[in-house]
Parts: C-alpha cells; sequence; structure tokens
C-alpha cells in the first residue's frame, strides 16, 4: 500500500512543479523512467539568502530550494530576506500588502543572484516552468537568453515584462496549484501516519513543518516528495 501512495505522490507532484517530457530522462525504480529536474542543483552550489531553520525551503509552497534553484528569486520582504522558488511564489508575496524591495533572481549563466530589473528572461522554453505553466529562466545578458532561446524555445524578454506575464496568470494558477496541493496533503496524511512520530505542533507554513521535522527527526529521515507532501498535510491542518 504504501507503495501506491508513492506512486501517486509522484505523479501529483510532476504536475505540481511543472516537469516535462523534453527534459533528460534518468532511471527511475522498476525500469521506468522520470524527467531529469533540469532547475536542480546541488546544494553545496545553490546560494541560500535567506536565514533560519526553514531557510532551505520556499517560504509561500514550502518547496526545497536547491531542488528548483534555477528559477529562484529573492527579495526584501518588509526588511527582511526571503527565497522563492519561483516568480508565482514572489507574486504572491507581493500581492501581500507586505514592502517588497530588491528583487534578485538566479542567473543561469553564473547560478548567482543578480539583479532582476536587469536580468533578461526566456519565457516559455521547453524546459520545465515552476508553479506555472510558462517556463521563465533568467540571464544576466541578452545574448546568454538569446542562446537558450535559440536552443530549448521560447521568447525573451525584460524582467518587467516577464513579471507581467506571471501577474495576469498568477490566478489562474493559484486555483491550480491549490487543488494539487490538497492531493497531496492526502497523501501527506496517509505518509505521515504511517512514518512519523505524533507531531501536535501547529504549522502555518509548510516550509516551517519541514524544517521541524528534519531538525527533529520525527518522520524516520523523510526526504524530497514525501517530506513536502507531509510538510503540507501538517500546513492545512495547522490553518484549521
Amino acid at each position: 500500500m504504501f507503495r501506491k501512495i508513492f506512486l501517486a505522490l509522484g505523479i501529483i507532484l510532476g504536475a505540481f512543479v511543472g516537469l516535462q517530457a523534453q527534459d533528460v530522462k534518468e532511471p527511475l525504480h522498476h525500469g521506468k523512467m522520470m524527467p531529469k529536474n533540469f532547475r536542480m542543483v546541488p546544494i553545496t552550489k545553490a546560494q541560500i539568502l535567506q536565514k533560519g531553520e526553514a531557510k532551505d525551503y520556499c517560504p509561500k509552497c514550502g518547496m526545497t530550494l536547491h531542488l528548483f534553484y534555477k528559477t529562484n528569486h529573492s527579495a526584501k520582504v518588509d526588511g527582511k530576506v526571503e527565497q522563492f522558488c519561483s516568480m508565482h511564489c514572489l507574486v504572491e508575496e507581493m500581492n501581500s500588502g507586505k514592502s517588497v524591495t530588491d528583487i534578485k533572481v538566479v542567473d543561469n549563466s553564473t547560478l548567482k543572484f543578480i539583479p532582476a530589473k536587469s536580468a533578461w528572461y526566456v519565457l516559455g522554453s521547453s524546459k520545465p516552468a515552476t508553479m506555472s505553466k510558462v517556463s521563465k529562466y533568467a540571464f544576466g545578458t541578452k545574448e546568454k537568453a538569446m542562446e537558450f532561446a535559440k536552443k530549448f524555445g521560447g521568447k525573451v524578454v525584460s524582467f518587467k515584462e516577464a513579471l507581467q506575464e506571471e501577474k495576469s496568470a498568477y490566478a489562474k494558477e493559484v486555483k491550480m496549484i491549490g487543488k494539487r496541493q490538497a492531493m497531496m496533503a492526502k497523501k501527506g496524511e496517509q505518509i505521515y501516519k504511517k512514518m512519523c512520530k505524533p507531531i501536535t505542533k501547529k504549522f502555518k507554513l509548510a516550509s516551517d513543518a519541514k524544517a521541524y521535522i528534519t531538525k527533529n527527526n520525527l518522520c524516520n529521515g523523510l526526504k524530497g516528495k514525501a517530506l513536502q507532501a507531509v510538510g503540507l498535510y501538517l500546513k492545512s491542518i495547522g490553518n484549521k
């Protein structure tokens, strides 16, 4: 039964994070294949700008930052640095009414953060999107962005244009993501009951739940998709 839960969870998360078949394939258990996560970098190569116990996770959706690093953004939110897995989560914070300044994005040429206003984005390439239907990858120069677009397709635009694209699609994306997160949370409940020690602490954020679980080793070393699902489950009951 637990094996079935993980197989179903893999399908849900694959859709949730926008994995696409154009990515290079890598082996999966039982001879199956799944797309390699193009957005991922080793944690040692990821710049984590925010601080705190939950620094490795997006504060909006809870996803692990280095697994989606090539679409990461950061900003000062009411003066405190936050780091997001995607432009979608950045826009979510911008819509919160808080002061959002000093926006940065990962330059896919160097894997370093640069000011978003000076970046060039490739919209709608064949590489996977994060929290969106339209992929958005940023570069420090227009030339590098055009090279990427020539290889993988897509349109080269400014940060302002990329941000407008995301803002226009945001409402529809929220509905889509909400449904998928609810499905993941249900799977997370099953995983939690099977693998985790009882947790009485309440969480408003999946990122805080994941950090708490990891720090206290409450779920037998749970990682990746399964940990994300449990984090979403604990968030769902914590906000009731």
